[in-house]
């Protein structure tokens, strides 16, 4: 089941560009389904049979109707354009209720294997389960294994669940799945990174454009060719009046173009800095300068913000060019990769690492006036004067913004002045949202946002009974939302204090699976007969996470900055599965309680875009008062007392008999 979440998450963003406005759009709908499917399982019809070809509709319905921004034009660079394929409001439905629907069947076959064992351990082999689908995706991620291989795991699962009599149906569906992503996997100039779907198409020039998810991303060409196209790109070294750089450290260094104009400025060493291993490999094979072959480059693929914070070395110049993960600028919930490159803190660490002659700059097509105004103000505010400023194109398109701790370290002929009314306030490591001009949820997301709400309040009534059944379940739905915050918390913190690869993102979410495992373990063999006293401890360690901000633990070396950091996101986690795993043991239904749970963990992922307005440090509060009304909302009375221990919750039906559920195949 997470196995199939985590790909479908990476497949469809991959495909439909609309999804990089709804980062968590395909997790809303996961926990949708997932919670449906749960509420459902005592109906005698099992829906898990049909969740092979589901998936399988899915996907044709994405590979027939893909949406991909269509750009024209000579400036192939530029991030851009209309989508093409179905409008917004029709596609992002689809797809919310697809997933919704294939989750709630394959979740349809876990609750119904579920009521066969204890509450307790029917959650301790989910979580187990969960650890090893999160493993295996992320091992595939590590070998840069395209969508093919994915089809061959989760359609063997498929099969392997029907086992001994597998259903034709689910058999031809698992084919149709490896044969429609092994078509696309194995298409021509067709990549795949941990990041993207990255395709290269060769020009009649000689160069290369590279386009990552359906969106026109670096253009691989000579420094000549550069130079000829934008030669906005070379103003850096015009710029600073101290010669050939010594010592380069270039962000964002993708195919090499950045690497090769440096070289070309007679650089004797280039730190070459690119989070994507694959856009590095296509630059060594394809870039006619070859500068990663040159000895005087130093390649890293990790996130540039890390870099900064690890490294120990000055340069004579720092570059940020181009790193942008993404292409349409919009705030978004969750974090893009370079989220916290353009923050006051990411500049003020890039500062202290330039030599007393160093030189910073960056260059982006920013599109928006207020955003180029943003950025320059933040140097403003670092650097304690204006940068100087270079564009190009009759709405500033191509900007370049130099500065340097001595101003006469640069010639500047046009000095930085806002040209917008309200030059929005510099992005923070708390609210990293360079791309949003003011803290505010767009008017698109909350009508979204609202939608989906309705949409799942309509289709847990329709398909599931009652809201009411869940009636004693309602503190799980609250620690179902409050987690999940708290989940999004310790990924937002760990990608500010060690990067936000693909590859610290996989060792958070794991670190987490293992820490609820854990909290399992321990509830299992010893009994705490008091709530209060976890509920009060965890009010603790929520308050000690909330007084300490991350950024604080960034001053600390690697190794202690790594035990502060784990000792502070996840106290919290375990205290709160403690919690959960000691209510989770006394509910009379395992598969409404849980599905209850899931569905908060939904709306908790609502909730999450309130850090649009407040900040990621202030969900600890959100999660605070979530828990505080999980407390509220609790059954009373001991739960040592045996017969409250198994008591089932007013009003909730005993399970039929075990020979009368309707059991899948699996």
């Amino acid at each position: 089941m997470l196995f199939v979440e985590l790909a479908l998450i990476r497949w469809t963003g991959s495909n439909v560009v609309y999804l990089s406005y709804f980062s968590n759009f395909v997790l809303l709908g996961s926990f949708l389904g997932i919670g449906i499917g749960f509420l459902r399982s005592r109906s005698r019809v099992p829906m898990f049979p049909w969740a092979a070809p589901a998936l399988a509709f899915l996907v044709v319905f994405i590979l027939a109707v893909p949406v991909q921004v269509d750009r024209t034009g000579a400036q192939l660079i530029f991030f851009g354009g209309q989508p093409t394929g179905l409008p917004m409001w029709l596609t992002l439905p689809i797809i919310f209720l697809a997933v919704a629907a294939i989750m709630a069947m394959i979740a349809d076959g876990v609750a119904r294997t579920f009521v066969l064992f204890e509450p307790l351990e029917a959650y301790r082999l989910d979580i187990v389960g969960s650890i090893i689908g999160i493993a295996t995706f992320s091992a595939l991620s590590f070998l840069g294994t395209p969508p093919i291989v994915w089809a061959f795991v989760v359609g063997g699962c498929f099969v392997a669940l029907s086992l001994p009599h597998p259903r034709a149906v689910i058999v031809l569906s698992a084919l149709a799945l490896v044969a429609m992503l092994g078509h696309e996997s194995l298409a021509s100039h067709t990549s795949w990174s941990p990041y993207y779907k990255v395709l290269t198409l060769p020009a009649t020039d000689g160069s290369h454009l590279v386009w990552v998810n359906g969106i026109p991303h670096q253009q691989i060409e000579s420094t000549s060719q550069r130079r000829a196209a934008e030669p906005l790109y070379f103003t850096p070294y015009e710029r600073a009046r101290s010669g050939s750089p010594g010592r380069v450290l270039i962000i964002g260094a993708g195919t090499g173009g950045d690497v090769a104009i440096a070289l070309a400025n007679g650089a004797k060493r280039v730190d070459a800095v690119e989070i994507d291993p694959r856009l590095y490999e296509l630059g060594r094979s394809l870039n006619p300068d070859h500068p990663y072959d040159d000895l005087r480059v130093h390649v890293h693929i990790t996130d540039g913000r890390a870099f900064l914070e690890r490294s120990d070395d000055r340069f004579d110049m720092i570059l940020f060019a181009l790193p942008d993960s993404l292409t349409l600028l919009a705030g978004q919930s969750s974090l893009r990769l370079e989220s916290y490159l353009f923050t006051t803190g990411s500049m003020e660490t890039a500062k202290a690492h330039l030599t007393a002659r160093g030189v910073f700059g960056m260059y982006n097509y920013y599109r928006e006036r207020w955003l180029v105004d943003r950025l320059a103000g933040t140097l403003d505010q670092v650097y304690g004067h204006p940068p100087c400023i270079d564009t190009t194109g009759t709405s500033g398109h191509f900007a370049v913004l130099i500065t340097s701790v001595d101003p006469s370290r640069v010639s500047c002929d046009t000095t930085w002045h806002a040209e917008v009314a309200d030059v929005p306030a510099p992005a923070t490591d708390d609210h990293p949202f360079v791309y949003l001009r003011t803290a505010s949820i767009p008017s698109m997301y909350l009508l979204t946002l609202g939608l989906i709400l309705l949409v799942s309040v309509l289709a847990v009534r329709l398909s599931a009974g009652p809201l009411r059944r869940m009636r004693n379940s309602l503190d799980l739905f609250f620690m179902g939302a409050a987690f999940l915050l708290l989940e999004t918390k310790s990924v937002v913190q760990f990608a500010l204090l060690f990067g936000t690869t693909w590859f610290v993102n996989a060792l958070v979410f794991g670190g987490i699976l293992v820490t609820v495992l854990i909290a399992i373990e321990v509830a299992r063999r010893i009994r705490l007969r008091d709530p209060r006293f976890l509920y009060a401890a965890l009010g603790v360690a929520l308050g000690v996470a909330w007084l300490v901000p991350p950024d604080r633990l960034l001053r600390l070396s690697a190794g202690p900055r790594f035990v502060a950091g784990t000792a502070l996101a996840f106290t919290p986690v375990f205290i709160a599965n403690l919690i959960f795993a000691e209510r989770f043991k006394r509910v009379g239904s395992s598969v409404v309680a849980f599905g209850a749970n899931l569905l908060g963990a939904m709306v908790g992922g609502v909730f999450e875009y309130s850090a649009l307005l407040f900040g990621y440090r202030a969900l600890l509060l959100v999660v605070g008062g979530m828990y505080a009304l999980a407390f509220l909302s609790g059954p009373r009375g001991d739960p040592a007392d045996p017969d409250a221990a198994h008591a089932r919750p007013v009003g909730e039906a005993i399970p039929e008999p075990l020979e009368d559920v309707a059991v899948p195949a699996s």
